[in-house]
């Protein structure tokens, strides 16, 4: 759509600049540019804005913009801030947005949405929603009561709020940010103003999310100012230089860490493979807490690079643009470390139309075939899609403008920075199968077991998850549930609490294949048995007998000693798989509570929601 002089105040000469600005920018950059004008009009008529240098104009600086120009506002003063996060990117998020609006004079109110008190919602005069989507378009755990209660016949009219949502997803799931678009949905039915247009963010999430916050607060500045000029609104040069110059490793940043140890954990014999990595923190300042997880940027498949480079018959060593500001590398180094291919999704399937002539390809992504879009992009990749939909006109500079990122992959820390000072431990299992003719690996696990060697450096940053952590009372009984993998935060809960000389019991459901090649970290549970740091230890090992026993039987055999602990004031956490072990825990729980302790089903729903409420059931699955 082109501006016209016709039908707008501008002269040619700016409609002309505007039509030529507008296509080019991004959707942060967008959100951006609302917020900053929002801002702008509130002081135009007596600021003296001074921009270090023309051009350019960051997030950073809008945010310096408008720390200085509140002084004289009046107006409301309040905003409310609810995040729901399962790995606490929202969280994150929210207390950033939090800071920003305390540092421009308003009252905030920040809380998970399962803390906030639902009969204050109706006074809220700014509301702002920050949540991730989880499993199959799922609220996260800590969003599920605010979310059912907004969804109910009890949630207020809301004529008098004004509010925007921050919804966090990956574009890889089929209910992308769902759950934010749900929030924003009902918000708006019961009657509440939107004033920022919804952003959903995909795994990196960092710019469009920045882009969100600063829209937001600038759209708040601008309403909270008053009707005569504000107070100038000066920015000098080195206090931006000072802000920006701040040295701290982050998810935008990742700290080089030395590969110290790279050990397979299954014995000889086993159909899996499992790695303990352990990494240098050292002079990186990094440090981390039992529940927090570790970011790692991985590289792809050598080979698979090769495929796809010598499928389009391209010149690995062509410069393409891999970053902000025009950065670049070869083309063979972009793919490698920048870009994602071995995850089709459908914005990169609708993106790819543009540069296929297939018209099967242009079919496919319509929206009345989405049952067979899903069905193909399971299990597929970059490279079967341009096997499968030729001729291209791909070049080698599309690259940015149709393939994601490369996102960084999780993994739960295995250890106790009190423990190991300077190193962080992970356990990585490799994912190797076989899917529509081809075989498929996993592209951190792969490059962890086949690629990574002691002495190589590999970029990490940490990520902090509040909702997963051990009681702050080291003498509060736990309860951990964590098969495979899922034992990884366990082990650093309990090397924390030996570290601190804990007293309270500690009782670890452990599961896997065969116990003798698929014990992870055996012989560290059988020390910490005689040590009594772990009081209980049950396992299951579903391939050793004839019938498959997982750790929900091991629970539901010990149930009126785990329903003891749960009244003794015991903390329950479950890591691991989502899809299937997280839910048949659940259910094993509920009936658990159901039979010891005498409970309807409902009464038993409503026991597991209070633990979950008071901190005292916590789950990290995925």
């Amino acid at each position: 759509m082109q501006l016209q002089v016709t039908n707008s105040p501008f002269t040619s000469e700016q409609a002309e600049l505007i039509n030529k600005l507008l296509p080019t920018l991004t959707e942060t950059q967008k959100n951006w540019l609302s917020g900053y004008l929002a801002f702008y009009r509130a002081g135009e008529e007596a600021a003296a804005v001074a921009v270090p240098e023309a051009g350019a104009v960051s997030v950073v600086e809008l945010e310096a913009l408008a720390a200085q120009a509140s002084a004289a506002s009046q107006g409301p003063r309040d905003a409310t801030i609810l995040f729901g996060s399962q790995t606490g990117n929202s969280q994150r998020l929210a207390g950033r947005l939090a800071d920003k609006l305390k540092g421009q004079g308003f009252e905030v109110t920040l809380s998970a949405m399962n803390q906030y008190k639902t009969n204050n919602l109706k006074k809220a005069g700014y509301l702002f929603v920050l949540v991730s989507t989880h499993g199959e378009g799922d609220p996260p755990d800590n969003a599920l009561t605010f979310y059912e209660f907004l969804h109910s016949k009890r949630a207020p009219k809301l004529d008098g709020t004004k509010f925007s949502v921050l919804a966090l997803g990956d574009t890889s799931y089929e209910f992308f940010c769902k759950t934010g678009q749900d929030f924003d949905a009902r918000l708006t039915e019961l009657g509440a103003e939107r004033i920022a247009d919804r952003v959903d963010c995909d795994v990196d999430f960092e710019d469009a999310a920045a882009g969100w916050i600063a829209a937001v607060t600038g759209v708040l500045l601008a309403a909270a100012a008053p009707a005569s000029a504000p107070q100038a609104a000066v920015i000098a040069a080195d206090s931006l230089a000072a802000v920006q110059g701040e040295s701290v490793y982050t998810r935008a940043n990742p700290f080089m860490a030395e590969v110290l140890e790279n050990l397979n954990l299954n014995g000889r014999g086993s159909d899996r493979e499992t790695r303990h990595l352990e990494l240098s923190l050292e002079g990186s300042g990094l440090s981390y807490e039992p529940g927090d997880a570790v970011g790692v940027y991985p590289q792809n498949d050598p080979a698979l690079v090769d495929d796809i480079i010598a499928f389009l018959q391209w010149n690995p060593e062509d410069a393409v643009v891999t970053g902000k500001a025009g950065e670049t590398s070869s083309l063979r180094e972009a793919l490698l470390h920048h870009y994602e291919i071995t995850v089709l999704t459908k914005p990169l399937l609708e993106k790819a139309v543009a540069f296929s002539g297939s018209a099967k390809l242009a079919e496919l992504v319509k929206p009345e075939n989405k049952d067979s879009l899903r069905a193909y992009v399971s299990g597929r990749d970059v490279l079967d899609l341009l096997r499968d939909f030729e001729p291209w006109t791909l070049g080698s500079g599309d690259l940015a403008n149709v393939l994601r990122k490369l996102p960084p992959r999780l993994y739960s820390i295995a250890s106790s920075l009190n423990s190991h000072p300077d190193e962080v431990h992970l356990t990585i299992r490799k994912v190797e199968y076989e899917a529509h003719g081809r075989e498929r690996k996993g592209v951190c696990s792969v490059y962890a077991s086949e690629r990574l060697e002691p002495g190589d450096k590999l970029p990490i940053f940490i990520q902090q998850n509040p909702n997963f952590k051990p009681p702050v009372n080291p003498d509060t009984p736990v309860i951990m549930v964590g098969p495979g993998t899922g034992v990884a935060p366990f082990r650093a809960f309990l090397e924390d609490r030996e570290e601190l000389g804990a007293a309270g019991k500690a009782w670890l459901l452990y599961g896997d294949r065969h116990f003798v090649t698929d014990f992870l970290y055996q012989t560290d549970w059988q020390r910490m048995l005689n040590d009594g740091v772990l009081t209980k230890l049950d396992v299951a090992f579903s391939r050793d007998t004839e019938e498959k026993v997982y750790v929900q039987q091991r629970m539901l055999e010990n149930g009126r000693e785990l329903y003891k602990w749960l009244e003794e004031g015991a903390h329950v956490y479950v890591c691991g798989d989502e899809k299937h072990m997280a839910h048949d825990v659940q259910a094993a729980l509920l009936d658990i509570i159901g039979q010891h302790g005498g409970k309807s089903p409902e009464g038993a729903a409503a026991y597991l929601t209070e633990l979950q409420e008071q901190g005292r059931y916590q789950r990290d699955v995925y």
